[in-house]
């Protein structure tokens, strides 16, 4: 019972973990093709969960989850988050939302919260999301499945609150999207292999991003 309070805690948007000024490459797809219905905001949303989240930050959250109080193993982690993020703006993004997030649990107390936010002022850790929330979240005594849906619906809702925001889509529209992401979190968690190398394969909003950076006007950072 613990757990799922502290993944609803964690999932909830209100909590300042610096994701606000981060649209998940959906400012340059919106600029792209004008708005979203809810099937195709529903398209995208299973595709970076299937493409993106189950394969690469969902197996960073998990084997920073198992890696408890180790900082050096923290830390080389987080080295091979940000090598195997080769776009700048979902490099750079990660590591914004990762420093903003241990910051925020810092502040509330969180003794490993703050050995990592000295670990990334030393340049120890890099402060990579999926890396961050392992760490935080088994120090507070999540269990490994509410990890991941707490991961999985913050990169999910971010999605579809980023569209709002822009106006790409109502917020109705897009809570139908956000729900039926659910059973695919679900599914995700239940059939992934946490043995897995992480991968990631979603060239659309790759490309989104590359071209996020070079606008001329942005509400989101990335």
């Amino acid at each position: 019972m613990r757990s799922a309070l502290l993944a609803i805690w964690q999932a909830d948007s209100g909590f300042p973990n610096g994701s606000f000024a981060f649209s998940y490459g959906i400012e340059a797809i919106a600029a792209l093709r004008g708005g979203f219905t809810p099937e195709a905001l529903t398209a995208l949303i299973d595709t970076v969960l299937r493409q993106r989240w189950a394969t690469f930050d969902r197996l960073f959250v998990l084997r920073a989850f198992a890696a408890g109080d180790d900082l050096p193993a923290i830390g080389a982690l987080d080295r091979q988050c940000d090598a195997m993020n080769l776009l700048a703006p979902h490099r750079d993004g990660s590591r914004r939302n990762g420093s903003s997030f241990v910051a925020s649990h810092a502040r509330l107390g969180s003794d490993t919260a703050i050995r990592l936010r000295a670990a990334i002022a030393s340049g120890d850790c890099l402060g990579h999301l999926p890396v961050m929330q392992g760490a935080v979240w088994r120090a507070l005594e999540f269990d490994a499945a509410s990890a991941q849906l707490a991961s999985g619906y913050v990169t999910a809702s971010g999605i579809a609150a980023a569209a709002v925001r822009l106006g790409a889509i109502g917020a109705l529209q897009a809570q139908r999207a956000l729900q039926a992401s659910l059973v695919t979190i679900e599914t995700l968690i239940e059939q992934g292999d946490a043995a897995a190398e992480p991968a990631s394969f979603v060239p659309f909003i790759d490309i989104a991003a590359a071209r996020h950076v070079r606008a001329d006007l942005r509400l989101f950072v990335n």
